[in-house]
């Protein structure tokens, strides 16, 4: 029966990368690699570091992760125990009365039995593996919450930083408006006070009124904007903030360079992928624990103490008492419920396979679209700056135009329209370009997880 004691779950081997060696479009061997640079590194903004370390510290998705792990970590301890005997001390005391019709001798009978005893509950010889198949599985499952509770742990660091940088860009905006409205309230007392000595038109007037109002409509829109942001950010920090104007975007000094690597590395470095092979793991070893049940269960009882009539011949000599019940069972029809069991068990394996790969095709598109968007978007934004500055110079023309009498105010409306839209337009080109700086890091698994790394709570 020894060479039989063996585990029955089938040898577990990680499924071949369902997506190509290498990212599309990917040409930045320069900077570090995610893994190896964690949160305070990457992201250097001491006001953006304060907010993920209060929203690591308060979030209450981050705090139900957390539980869920210690409700796993308690499975798997619940399972793991299952390998061991359960011992018990036992004492007991027994007074019964026989009546006379019932006794042998046709006289009644008043009997007492007391008993100590350590006995043994039915301990199963866990000859086929099925009691250690199912802790493994206990096992993996703590393992992959574990992991789940990292994914949850970085979703939160970029949902942050990204929050954060979305009222950073909203303040600028805010401030660029301002500017503007300023701008264009002096040119409306300008032209309202020309217009008092009859040196321009009242369309002219009108004109320079419809600037200044559009301007007030887009700051107004802007700051209901940044009033939602700051109340989601928060509700994502988990605690009352002071979100006063923010810093300038500017990625030399909020983010540091990132490069890829191989879509190999993400098999160690994206905690979803990790939590889907440990699932992967304990769907094998449910396998093995289906298989046993097909072979006959051993199982053991035993008692040891003393017993005795009377209290005071407990512990006398030759009130020794044991019993010891093996037992072994193996059921003979059931109608299908282990075949089918062990059916059930093989699609659930199936079924973790196929979300094991599906896994890593949606890690390897998160960080081919982060990619391509940083590499798009850095164009844009050399774009979106020479079209500032050539908008920058038409303004100024046009206006040097209309003040020589060469050309109608017209002229300048459309100019110092255009010039706003510009210069909003670059803000936003410059926060969707560290956006994209934040969405790579977390798609590549962020600087929380390395391999061979130790799980949050060890293994009790």
């Amino acid at each position: 029966m020894l060479p039989a004691c063996t585990l029955l779950a089938p040898a577990y081997q990680t499924p071949p990368l369902p997506v190509a060696a290498h990212y599309p479009g990917d040409a930045t061997p320069e900077g570090a690699l995610a893994a190896t640079v964690g949160w305070r590194d990457y992201f250097t903004d001491p006001r953006l570091q304060d907010l993920i370390s209060r929203a690591l510290d308060n979030s209450r998705d981050l705090r139900t992760a957390l539980l869920r792990v210690e409700e796993a970590r308690a499975l798997f301890g619940i399972q793991r125990a299952e390998q061991f005997p359960t011992m018990a001390a036992q004492a007991g005391m027994e007074r019964a009365r026989v009546p006379a019709d019932l006794s042998l001798t046709r006289q009644s009978m008043l009997g007492s039995q007391y008993q100590v005893s350590l006995g043994m509950a039915s301990w199963e010889i866990d000859f086929w593996g099925r009691v250690r198949n199912l802790r493994d599985a206990a096992l993996e499952n703590y393992l992959a919450s574990d992991e789940a509770h990292l994914a949850v742990e970085l979703g939160l660091i970029a949902q942050v930083a990204d929050s954060y940088l979305t009222l950073c860009e909203l303040d600028e905006r805010i401030a660029l408006a301002r500017l503007t409205i300023a701008s264009r309230e002096e040119s409306l007392r300008i032209f309202t006070r020309r217009l008092e000595v009859g040196s321009t038109s009242r369309l002219n007037l009108t004109q320079v009124q419809t600037l200044l109002t559009q301007a007030q409509g887009l700051a107004a829109q802007l700051e209901q904007a940044r009033a939602v942001q700051a109340n989601a950010l928060n509700l994502l920090v988990g605690a009352p903030l002071d979100l006063s104007a923010s810093e300038r975007l500017d990625e030399g000094k909020m983010l540091v360079p990132l490069r890829p690597g191989l879509p190999s590395d993400l098999l160690h470095r994206r905690p979803d992928i990790v939590a889907a092979e440990h699932q992967l793991r304990a769907a094998h070893a449910q396998i093995g624990a289906a298989r046993a049940a097909f072979f006959p269960r051993i199982a053991l009882t035993a008692s040891f103490g003393t017993a005795s009539a009377e209290l005071d011949g407990l512990f006398t000599a030759g009130s020794r008492a044991w019993t010891f019940a093996p037992s072994i069972s193996l059921p003979l029809f059931d109608a299908g419920r282990r075949s089918n069991n062990l059916s059930l068990a093989e699609a659930r394996r199936d079924i973790a396979v196929a979300n094991y790969e599906k896994t890593i095709q949606a890690a390897f598109r998160d960080v081919s679209n982060a990619l391509a968007a940083r590499q798009w978007l850095a164009q844009q934004l050399t774009i979106a700056q020479a079209a500032l500055a050539t908008q920058a110079e038409r303004a100024r023309l046009s206006q040097l135009r209309y003040d020589n009498g060469a050309s109608a105010y017209l002229e300048v409306l459309d100019a110092q329209r255009d010039l706003l839209v510009a210069e909003q337009q670059l803000v936003q080109i410059r926060r969707a370009l560290l956006s994209s700086q934040v969405n790579l890091y977390a798609a590549l698994g962020g600087g929380v997880v390395t391999v061979d790394a130790e799980p949050v709570h060890p293994i009790p």
